[in-house]
């Protein structure tokens, strides 16, 4: 079984780009930490009802998004399965696509938690702010803690 890494997000809108951002960094230190066990990363531009088939098999999941109300520099939560009645629109949050797993599989779906990096500049066509990229480095270091192990202080 492996970890799931899903971040989303529009790389040519500012800050908006932190969560692909953080998985690029993540797959660059990949090969040099074999500790990590099996990590997939996945990414898209906003979360669809089909990424439900993506969490089967997974030991666990960590999406990670950026966000304007998260405290500086990131924030991590636990989440659990909750009905979005607004999916139907092609755009949904985390704990609907678990909701759908569930829904799909009859089946719970794995354990998941929610990393939001603070941003604060979403304009199209600029690149990720100064703030943005020193909460990105803090967000890096805490999944790169997170896949070596420390996965158990938030089970």
């Amino acid at each position: 079984m492996s970890t799931l890494l899903f971040a989303w997000g529009n790389p040519s809108r500012g800050d908006d780009a932190l969560g692909p951002a953080l998985l690029e960094r993540i797959a660059a230190a990949q090969p040099g930490h074999p500790e990590w066990g099996e990590v997939d990363l996945l990414t898209d531009f906003q979360l669809q009802p089909e990424h439900a088939l993506d969490l089967e098999g997974r030991e666990r999941v960590l999406f990670v998004d950026a966000s304007v109300s998260c405290v500086p520099p990131y924030a991590f939560d636990r989440l659990q399965p909750a009905r979005d009645v607004g999916y139907t629109t092609h755009a949904m949050q985390p704990e609907a696509l678990l909701a759908v797993f569930r829904q799909v599989t009859g089946r719970a779906p794995p354990p998941a938690w929610l990393l939001t990096i603070r941003g604060q500049a979403f304009e199209l066509g600029e690149p990720l702010g100064t703030a943005a990229a020193e909460h990105l480095a803090s967000a890096t270091g805490f999944v790169e803690a997170l896949l070596s192990g420390e996965w158990q202080r938030f089970g």
